[in-house]
């Protein structure tokens, strides 16, 4: 049973297998957050290997075990069944229970007691420790375990446990603004997202089954990315082979080979079973050396090697941008800030849908651009229903527009915020578009002959000029007259040149204060659109 003292062998052995059950059930979502230092893609595997050795163990003694028993077998079979970076670190984890699993010590000390343990075992464990990773999260739950056991109120196991999950969800959540790998990647830690759960499995069997969040807890890595990438727990160039040993040698041998394996790789990893015993990981190209030095030092069994990937594993991005622009520099354009690009023509809904397919992300953003009709948007919008990705389409009236959007993109964002945010830039942008009359009349804004520029905004002609260039800048000025700090223009080089860009925008600098980008476009299907923002 379980009690506000703490736990007896039957309940240990219970949460050790919810555990276990909990880490192969999401054994491919941590899976998919592993890039760093090595993209395997195993991380996940890895733990739930290391937590079932563990389990094993315990089936190996008696059923009436005491709980200290139990974690001392949970240690054991984690350091001897140990598989990866993160198995090694859990199996430090194990090592800091069984070390707080005394009889003088209960309630939430034993809580705070093996995380503080843990985090001992893995500093030292760990040869190049980095910030960001399961040691970060470790900390964490450990320092919010001291302080609640040794609080005088909301100390029992029940609420040291809660609170030490809690702090270490909002680790987890913290840890891309850590580490750069991460960050560029959109995703939090994966060995610590399996630390996560851990905890989370121990809140759940202290409650007796009835999961329970801790205070201002969520899903792990809520608010942060968890599909693309994360990282493991030491840094370094990647070797070509993962190399796992058991070792055991005389009294100070461990540390000395630990010395000489420092310079033969990375991610090196010692997880101590006791002074001059453990499992053995690092990442080398002289696996060579490392087993002969590794056999010249002790006795060595379990000796497992792995090639590990030379390149990154492509991964499905979390989130793509696809913009419905003309063939030409505008596709190019619209590339070079990230976009996917579809052209415009009647096989254009089939298109997308096969670029949202094709991209296996799990977010879509779509910029009509103006170029597809209320019909088309219909289209997209019924055939995605049946999609298991999220689309957005965002009201991107033109291609200037488009950019607009483009340009204030964080892939960091949630989906809502970002598509609200590019939806007001977009929105807020005053647009007009210029084209050239292709015959003489007679027009909302007055007689027009062929040839002259007309322009247009929200549908109004505001302006009919003889030259290009005469109707570029009188449309930037009348727009603007209500405001403004930057100018974009799409120009089709066939009816502007760039010198005639180039001065345009230096009269603007210099005369109203306001800046003036120009991209040339050609196929834009006008002579010009001004965006004003």
């Amino acid at each position: 049973m379980v009690t506000p003292r703490g736990f007896d062998g039957d309940r240990l052995r219970s949460w050790a297998r919810r555990a276990a059950s909990e880490l192969e059930r999401r054994r491919v979502e941590i899976n998919e957050l592993n890039v760093f230092p090595v993209p395997d893609a195993d991380t996940g595997s890895n733990m739930a290997h290391t937590m079932h050795a563990a389990v094993e163990a315990t089936e190996q003694i008696g059923a009436d075990a005491t709980a200290a028993e139990v974690a001392e077998a949970l240690a054991q079979g984690a350091v001897r069944g140990a598989r990866g970076n993160s198995g090694v670190v859990l199996s430090q984890v194990m090592r800091g229970l069984a070390q707080s699993m005394t009889e003088e010590t209960s309630g939430g000390a034993i809580v705070a007691d093996a995380l503080a343990a843990a985090v001992r075992f893995a500093d030292r464990a760990i040869a190049e420790p980095v910030e960001g990773t399961v040691i970060t999260v470790l900390r964490a739950a450990a320092v919010a375990a001291e302080e609640a056991a040794a609080g005088t109120t909301a100390n029992t196991l029940s609420d040291v446990a809660a609170v030490a999950t809690g702090a270490a969800q909002q680790a987890l959540a913290n840890t891309p603004s850590q580490l750069e790998a991460l960050r560029q990647a959109g995703v939090v830690d994966a060995g610590a997202t399996g630390l996560v759960i851990l905890l989370e499995a121990l809140v759940a069997e202290v409650a007796d089954g009835a999961a329970q969040n801790a205070p201002g807890a969520s899903e792990p890595g809520e608010g942060a990315p968890r599909s693309t990438g994360s990282a493991a727990h030491s840094h370094g160039a990647a070797g070509n082979l993962e190399v796992m040993f058991y070792f055991r040698g005389e009294v100070g041998a461990l540390g000395r080979l630990e010395d000489v394996l420092g310079g033969l790789g990375d991610s090196l990893v010692v997880a101590r079973a006791g002074e001059d015993e453990g499992t053995v990981h690092i990442h080398t190209e002289r696996a060579g050396e490392v087993i002969e030095q590794a056999f010249g030092a002790g006795k060595v069994s379990d000796l497992r090697l792995e090639i590990l990937p030379a390149e990154p594993v492509t991964r499905a991005p979390k989130r793509v941008i696809i913009a419905v622009t003309p063939p030409g520099s505008l596709t190019e354009l619209y590339g070079q800030a990230g976009a996917v690009t579809i052209a415009p023509g009647p096989d254009v809904v089939a298109d997308i849908l096969a670029a949202i397919r094709r991209s296996r992300a799990q977010e879509v953003i779509l910029l009509p651009n103006g170029l597809l009709d209320s019909r088309n948007l219909v289209a997209v919008e019924r055939a995605t229903r049946a999609f298991e990705q999220t689309i957005t389409l965002l009201a991107t009236v033109r291609l200037v527009s488009g950019i607009a959007a483009l340009t204030v993109h964080d892939a960091n964002q949630p989906l809502a915020t970002a598509a609200f945010t590019m939806s007001e830039a977009a929105g807020e942008m005053r647009t007009a578009v210029a084209h050239r009359a292709t015959k003489a009349g007679l027009i909302q804004g007055g007689p027009v002959g062929k040839g002259d520029i007309i322009v247009t905004a929200h549908g109004e002609t505001v302006l009919i000029a003889d030259t290009p260039a005469e109707a570029l800048e009188g449309a930037c000025r009348r727009l603007l007259d209500h405001g403004g700090e930057q100018v974009t223009v799409l120009y089709d080089p066939t009816y502007l040149h760039a010198e005639e860009l180039d001065a345009l925008a230096v009269r603007f600098a210099e005369t109203l204060g306001v800046e003036a980008v120009a991209y040339p476009a050609d196929g834009l299907g006008a002579v010009a659109e001004i965006g004003v923002e």
